[in-house]
């Protein structure tokens, strides 16, 4: 069992940036891969980005490269998501998500959700 807590979300005007943090806790925490997800009213839960569990590979959607790192610290059971340059289309909950897989870009592949921290970008 792996439950994960979400912080660093808020208002953020066009062009700032946000840190976002996922505490992980649970026996079973080793080897997983974590990610990000977002999901806006109305609109389908989509892949923000992922990290392995030795941060050997690292994916992002399109959306978010150039402008998005994502990294762990798993001494700390901690994945984070830097985001940089945000724009109004990035307005959503953010997810944090743990896998098995070491490929979680849908939703179905994920394991484990967190409650999701809102992320709201302004003009």
């Amino acid at each position: 069992q792996v439950q994960l807590v979400e912080s660093g979300g808020g208002l953020v005007q066009a062009g700032g940036s946000l840190r976002l943090s996922c505490y992980a806790s649970g026996r079973t925490f080793s080897g997983y891969t974590m990610g990000w997800f977002r999901q806006a009213p109305g609109i389908e839960r989509s892949f923000v980005a992922a990290i392995t569990w030795t941060g050997d590979r690292i994916y992002y959607a399109d959306s978010a490269k150039g402008r998005f790192t994502i990294s762990r610290d798993n001494a700390k059971n901690t994945v984070y998501l830097q985001m940089n340059n945000l724009k109004p289309e990035d307005t959503a909950v953010y997810y944090c998500a743990a896998a098995l897989s070491t490929r979680p870009t849908i939703a179905r592949e994920v394991d484990y959700w967190g409650q999701g921290t809102r992320v709201t970008v302004s003009s």
